[in-house]
């Protein structure tokens, strides 16, 4: 395949442009193939983090898909909306969102496979139906595609950035801003390489917005708008203003009882395939998050 960069592509990276211009590919596959020289950039083998310079041709030859695949399990599925094309379940934290190394089984897609039978192939075998991911920890809405015609128009309204995304999140400490915008770019820590950083002002656009709901002992309850979906962006963006989230060891959190990242994906609003007519659906805060906001005690000033 053969992809010609325009004006537009300038200074983008490499695997990012790839991923634009073929959305049918996974980002991590899309950086398996570069990895392996499958992809050429003016005929000489690219790297991921290459900025595209016009003019540009890149050529891609793809490699065989990985040998994982989802497999149809029977497990709990909670089914928050339905229609012929999407569906909206309600994740459990600890729950996986699809097959990758190490986690094969019990992951949400072999339930939504044993439940639906068939889901959108253009992720293919290894992320049927998957628009959107949440990390293992976090619970709450996700939306699915059943449809390949269904994927590519919620796809492109991630893109565009048309889709709302609202979280509630526990940090520590209280703000000084009891309302904030944080847009600091988002790109791995060379260091530590399992975390993402916003210190080194390189790397992808995020946006993230945050208000004040609720002050607690030494925490603070926050409603959370996402206008960008960067690996752990929130958790990165809200560490990185000295407040982490509940929780969260790797982004710097004192321990906790709680045994898992306070962060839950409330509420999600899109325009369905089907209808053209905006849906929103809210996820009640999970029940082990509720029960640890009953335990803190009220802040006193």
């Amino acid at each position: 395949m053969t992809v010609t960069a325009e004006q537009r592509d300038e200074g983008k990276r490499l695997d990012a442009f790839l991923h634009e211009r073929l959305p049918e590919f996974s980002r991590s596959r899309l950086q398996a193939w570069i990895k392996e020289g499958r992809v050429l950039v003016g005929g000489m083998p690219g790297r991921a983090s290459q900025l595209i310079r016009c003019p540009a041709v890149v050529s891609v030859e793809p490699g065989q898909p990985p040998p994982l695949r989802a497999e149809a399990e029977d497990l709990p599925l909670e089914i928050l909306y339905e229609d012929d094309d999407v569906v909206a379940v309600n994740k459990a934290a600890g729950v996986v969102v699809h097959a990758g190394a190490g986690h094969s089984r019990g992951t949400l897609v072999n339930a939504l496979l044993h439940h639906f039978g068939k889901l959108s192939s253009i992720n293919g075998d290894l992320r049927p139906g998957i628009v959107h991911r949440l990390d293992r920890d976090t619970s709450g809405v996700l939306l699915v595609a059943r449809t390949d015609k269904a994927h590519r128009m919620l796809a492109r309204q991630f893109h565009d950035r048309e889709v709302e995304k609202h979280y509630l999140a526990l940090v520590s400490g209280h703000l000084r801003e009891k309302e904030g915008r944080i847009t600091s770019p988002i790109t791995r820590d060379p260091v530590r390489r399992t975390r993402m950083t916003a210190k080194l002002g390189t790397g992808r656009t995020a946006l993230t917005d945050y208000r004040v709901l609720e002050e607690l002992a030494g925490a603070s309850y926050l409603s959370v708008r996402i206008g960008t979906g960067r690996t752990h962006q929130i958790r990165v963006h809200l560490s990185s203003i000295g407040h982490p989230v509940v929780g969260d060891r790797l982004y710097g959190a004192p321990v906790s009882t709680l045994g898992r990242v306070f962060l839950h994906a409330e509420r999600i609003a899109f325009v369905s395939p089907g209808s053209g007519k905006r849906v929103e659906i809210i996820s009640p805060l999970a029940r082990d998050l509720a029960d640890y906001l009953k335990g803190l005690g009220p802040y006193s000033s």
